[in-house]
């Protein structure tokens, strides 16, 4: 990857989508560290710190939560968005309809993401300032004592936090649009990263103030990152290949067909969606509850026995993600449809006849790589994060970097990747025809 890097820098169409790229997403750090008027840094950072969502949310946008900052929280709005109208593409007819219109389709089902983006960053940011707000996080009297109501602020924070998710989808669509890669993914991917790096950072300082604790607990964070690292890499980059032979066919004086090539199964096809498909529906009943009844029973129950890291939690999530793996596979792979295809252009699987044999016997692989990703998924969202919090007495390690931000990290980072590689070869074959 990186003599990847050192090529494309070399290249002066795809060194300016690098460039450009960098300083969106240099803006966009910023913005995680702009603070907004009216909110007290030490509260937020407290409240986020205490609040399982909270934190949870703080360590996507890179600390721009705890930080009240400007981009407080983000694009989990439109991560949310995203997944709502996934689903509902399935459920509802004409959104459907849309899916499959092309370009035009997909322009309008991003024209509808956007409005519930919008509704989703609105019922968030009144959420959040609500928390901040019952903890006494809101200041009065700023802008020279005009804003002197705490009610006041509060339309005011939610104003500029509403503003800073859409803000925030803006820059994402930019570099998409002008950069390299996905803008969403490369701002989450920035996002978990930089609060890995905060961490390890203050960690850092705590071992060279005299913490003899300190090293030991960050070698020991080091040592199982690269073992997690290790198996995402492997799993991510596994896939089933399922041999096609296609028989020779004369057509006049041409001959026709006669090669062999293959199906590619992804072991891990969803990639990283199921655990955020899970995440996002498991946090939403609390996400609500603490928007409209904070200090209610109901809100302290939910946190207690369904909040982020409590065993039902993690049974729910598992079990939502075995739910979304078989959901995101009937979307993505239609064996029915690859066993017709097979058919037509006089094609076999060797050892299995044409028709309804080959249809079954690809629905019978399909499950079984699909069944085994999706235990890898459940394995990689509950297993390293506990293993994180019995071995690190550290809180900010082991949220700093779970193992669902390093699945992130290592897709967001093998796509760039093949997307580099892509744009190279696409160069290079047009300076040859020219």
């Amino acid at each position: 990857m990186f003599q990847t890097l050192v090529n494309a820098f070399k290249n002066k169409e795809v060194r300016k989508k690098l460039l450009i790229t960098l300083a969106l997403l240099f803006i966009y750090r910023i913005g995680c560290w702009l603070p907004v008027p009216g909110i007290s840094a030490a509260v937020s950072n407290t409240v986020s710190q205490d609040d399982s969502l909270l934190n949870l949310l703080s360590s996507i946008t890179g600390g721009a939560l705890a930080n009240g900052a400007f981009l407080a929280i983000g694009i989990s709005p439109y991560i949310n968005a995203s997944i709502i109208i996934q689903l509902l593409t399935v459920a509802i007819p004409k959104l459907e309809r849309l899916s499959k219109q092309g370009a035009e389709g997909r322009k309008q089902l991003n024209k509808i993401t956007r409005f519930v983006t919008l509704a989703l960053a609105i019922a968030q940011s009144v959420a959040i300032t609500i928390s901040w707000a019952n903890q006494s996080g809101l200041e009065t009297g700023i802008f020279r004592g005009l804003l002197t109501k705490t009610w006041m602020v509060g339309i005011f924070v939610a104003v500029m936090l509403i503003a800073g998710s859409m803000f925030t989808l803006w820059l994402g669509e930019l570099i998409t649009e002008n950069g390299m890669g996905n803008g969403i993914s490369l701002l989450i991917f920035v996002g978990i990263l930089s609060s890995a790096g905060l961490a390890i950072v203050a960690k850092f300082a705590d071992a060279f103030s005299g913490v003899d604790t300190a090293i030991w607990e960050l070698l020991g964070f080091v040592l199982m990152v690269i073992l997690v690292f290790g198996l995402i890499v492997f799993v991510d980059l596994a896939e089933r290949k399922i041999p096609v032979q296609y028989a020779k066919q004369i057509k006049g004086r041409k001959q026709y067909g006669g090669q062999s090539t293959y199906i590619p199964l992804r072991v891990n096809a969803s990639g990283v969606l199921p655990i955020i498909f899970a995440t996002a529906i498991i946090t939403f009943p609390q996400l609500i509850a603490q928007m409209f009844w904070p200090t209610s029973a109901f809100y302290a129950w939910w946190v207690k026995w369904l909040g982020t890291g409590t065993p039902i939690y993690s049974v729910l999530v598992g079990l939502l993600i075995l739910f979304f793996c078989y959901f995101y596979a009937q979307i993505q792979f239609n064996p029915e449809e690859v066993a017709r295809n097979i058919q037509q252009y006089g094609g076999f699987i060797p050892g299995i006849r044409p028709g309804k044999p080959t249809y079954e016997y690809l629905v019978r692989i399909s499950k079984r790589i699909t069944l085994f990703g999706a235990i890898y998924l459940a394995f990689i969202a509950i297993v390293p994060s506990l293993i994180f919090s019995l071995v690190l007495s550290d809180a900010s390690l082991v949220n700093a970097l779970s193992a669902t931000g390093m699945l992130i990290v290592v897709s967001v980072a093998l796509e760039f990747d093949k997307q580099l590689q892509s744009q190279l070869m696409m160069k290079h074959y047009k300076g040859f025809l020219k």
